[in-house]
């Protein structure tokens, strides 16, 4: 009984996952097999020809409508099951134009007799000729062109894999894409690499094809004639006549569906990769006015000359100059309707100003971090077009805050029609702290410093770093990684950007409230720590303050534990948050130096002249407020030169820049080269651990005669 009812439920479970679409490849290898094997009759060979044609047309119809490769990831299998289906009829079809095309023209079928009754057209001589046209158009020109693209375009997806891997990565590190979309890119990146490399092969099966379609049409040809003069005692018209209208025929109703699965993969391995379809590509990019107005207006003058063909040169250069007129006013319409939403929306914020009173809510208070976009740039965070900025801001922010110690305020992006459609700006309460401008359709190819390829773009910026770079066409990206350079997109741009002002600039989001968080939290684990602290021995001002001197030199409020501890242990004795965080640095020391090496690493150290140095002692030792020393000029560019090689040689050998100083002028020195470079780290020597090895690189210095002039002042 119970192996009953199992059987049974098995059963249900086989019948409820059973699927018809799952048997259509299978029925189409068995279908194959039969036909290579089992002469088929002229009814069953009428409606496979027409289920060949079928799919083909569905095939091509599905392949323009695609809006990328990657969206008929099927295409290969497709390509081959039809290629074969192909090769099975004309095996089918010659066996019986071979043995029956004796009897007349619907011996193999009325679609055969249809096809070549029709190219024939009373005169096999000219239908030969026309069928062989069609023939070298197939192989020559749209099998070979397709075959030919579809290998540069594996050779370069496999080519730039290493670089698109790179760049995900980079992209993981700086925060721009999470783990999620890390993973789903190099997915995608894979799947292309696979389909690529999969349609190459499969171009050469619909090149194979073409050949033997070639081959089987001698093959029908002499073998037709010569069975109709041998066996059946035709003459050498009538086999001409009756096997090379079925030849033909037979040729016609295979080659068109070649030629159409060939178009399709020449359209496949051709695309690129857009949010459009090939018509609204077509539409989008081929209606502009001032062509169509040049274009007719040639056709017309051409129409106006004696002896040619007046009337279509001039109806057709009129339609070429009416159609310019009609994509003009689609154009300008489309930019209205933008304008007057634009209007609207401030028509009723205007509205609302009169109608109702004024409050406090009115005096808006600035957010904190935003970013203002032009119109041009809303797709771009627009989610239900596509828009993955806001992703990326969100993974900007779990990434900074994880390495800050804090969590970072939510960025308010808003639209802001005072800016150009392109560009954009990211503000801290309130001020502008930076602003580019971004090619939406385009990718930024980033030189890294060390390529000297120049590319076809518009030269640019990088507006983080500064870098020299291009805004490039996507088809382009594959030569530009090929070449050294760094292609992202135009998202990745506007985030690393965000990314590196809210890294530079953490000081200015330390604020009370987000200090109050972080003793709350700290409170729930130490409680008797907080409360002998705050505010009995300092108060949450001198708190944030000295929060803030920690993120302006790049130190992480992890450890906020050991930060609380050691003000408790100095406050008695200074309330000054200089001095604070001048006690709190050496014990945050490894934490300091793990940001810059690994564990157990040599850390390369810059040094300064031990004459400089002292100058330096003596000048902070005995001004009363260090903030106010002044360096006499020739000795403050001396040393800022000095630095900036360092600093560049340290660069080129991919180190992190160190300056190791005394204790005293550390503070100073630090906040004096801030002015010039934010790439250097100034450590005094007791905020290296005892157990750290380091390495001297170089020492800064300057000429003797500048040190003893300011000496002396």
């Amino acid at each position: 009984m119970t192996t009953a009812s199992l059987t049974l439920s098995e059963f249900r479970q086989f019948f409820n996952n059973f699927s018809l679409s799952s048997l259509a490849v299978p029925a189409v290898i068995l279908l194959i097999l039969t036909m290579l094997v089992l002469p088929l009759p002229p009814l069953m060979l009428d409606v496979l020809f027409t289920l060949n044609i079928l799919l083909a047309l569905v095939t091509i119809m599905v392949a323009i409508n695609t809006k990328a490769p990657m969206d008929f990831s099927a295409f290969p299998t497709v390509i081959l099951v039809c290629t074969m289906l192909r090769l099975g009829l004309n095996v089918a079809s010659t066996r019986v134009v071979l043995l029956e095309g004796h009897k007349g023209g619907d011996a193999a079928g009325q679609v055969i007799e249809a096809f070549g009754a029709f190219v024939v057209g009373g005169n096999y001589v000219v239908g030969f000729i026309v069928f062989s046209i069609l023939m070298i158009i197939n192989f020559i020109v749209v099998t070979k062109g397709a075959g030919r693209s579809s290998e540069v375009a594996a050779r370069f997806t496999l080519d730039a894999m290493p670089g698109r891997q790179m760049a995900i990565d980079a992209d993981l590190a700086a925060g721009v894409i999470d783990q999620e979309e890390a993973k789903e890119r190099r997915l995608l990146v894979s799947q292309e690499s696979d389909f690529y490399g999969t349609m190459d092969g499969a171009a050469k099966y619909v090149r194979g094809d073409a050949i033997a379609g070639l081959l089987i049409l001698l093959i029908n040809l002499i073998g037709g004639v010569t069975i109709g003069l041998m066996q059946y005692d035709l003459t050498f018209d009538q086999a001409a006549r009756a096997y090379v209208l079925l030849t033909i025929g037979d040729g016609l109703v295979a080659q068109i569906p070649a030629l159409i699965i060939s178009l399709a993969t020449a359209l496949i391995v051709a695309r690129v990769s857009t949010n459009q379809s090939a018509p609204e590509q077509a539409a989008t990019q081929l209606a502009n006015p001032m062509a169509f107005y040049i274009t007719g207006s040639i056709l017309v003058i051409l129409g106006l000359i004696p002896g040619m063909p007046n009337l279509v040169f001039l109806t057709l250069g009129s339609v070429a100059i009416g159609l310019g007129y009609i994509s003009a006013q689609a154009n300008g319409q489309k930019a209205l309707d933008q304008l007057e939403t634009q209007n609207i929306e401030t028509n009723s914020n205007q509205q609302g100003d009169t109608e109702t009173p004024i409050d406090w809510d009115d005096a808006t208070q600035v957010d904190v971090i935003s970013l203002e976009v032009g119109y041009g740039l809303i797709p771009m965070v627009d989610e239900e077009r596509g828009g993955k900025l806001l992703n990326r801001i969100k993974g900007i922010r779990k990434k900074l805050s994880s390495e800050l110690g804090f969590l970072l305020p939510a960025v308010r992006v808003k639209d802001n029609i005072d800016n150009e459609p392109e560009d954009y700006r990211i503000m801290l309460n309130g001020s502008v702290r930076g602003s580019g401008s971004i090619q939406v359709s385009k990718e930024m190819a980033i030189n890294p410093g060390n390529v000297l390829t120049q590319l076809e773009g518009i030269p640019t910026k990088e507006p983080a770093f500064g870098l020299d770079a291009y805004w490039i066409e996507p088809a382009d990206r594959e030569f530009a990684q090929a070449s050294g350079y760094t292609c992202v997109d135009s998202g990745t741009v506007i985030a690393t950007h965000l990314n590196s002002i809210l890294l530079h600039n953490a000081k200015e989001l330390m604020t009370f409230d987000v200090a109050q968080e972080l003793v709350d939290r700290i409170e729930t684990h130490s409680p008797k720590l907080v409360e002998d602290l705050i505010p009995e021995k300092i108060t949450l001002g001198v708190l944030v303050q000295v929060l803030q001197n920690l993120l302006e030199e790049n130190i992480s409020l992890k450890d906020m534990r050991t930060i609380l501890e050691t003000i408790a242990k100095e406050a008695s004795s200074t309330q000054n948050p200089k001095a604070l965080t001048a006690a709190i640095r050496p014990e945050l020391g490894r934490l300091i130096i793990q940001d810059l090496v690994d564990v157990n690493e040599t850390l390369p150290v810059l040094t300064l002249d031990p004459e400089l140095e002292q100058l330096f002692n003596d000048l902070v030792t005995r001004s009363q407020n260090p903030d106010e020393i002044a360096l006499e000029p020739s000795l403050a560019d001396g040393l800022f030169t000095s630095t900036r090689e360092a600093i560049d040689e340290l660069e080129r050998k991919e180190l992190p820049a160190v300056l190791v100083v005394s204790p005293i002028i550390r503070a100073w020195l630090s906040k004096l080269l801030r002015r010039v470079t934010k790439d250097l780290t100034v450590l005094s020597y007791v905020e290296i651990p005892d157990d750290q090895p380091i390495s001297v690189t170089s020492t800064i210095s300057i000429k003797r005669e500048e040190a003893a002039n300011a000496g002396q002042q």
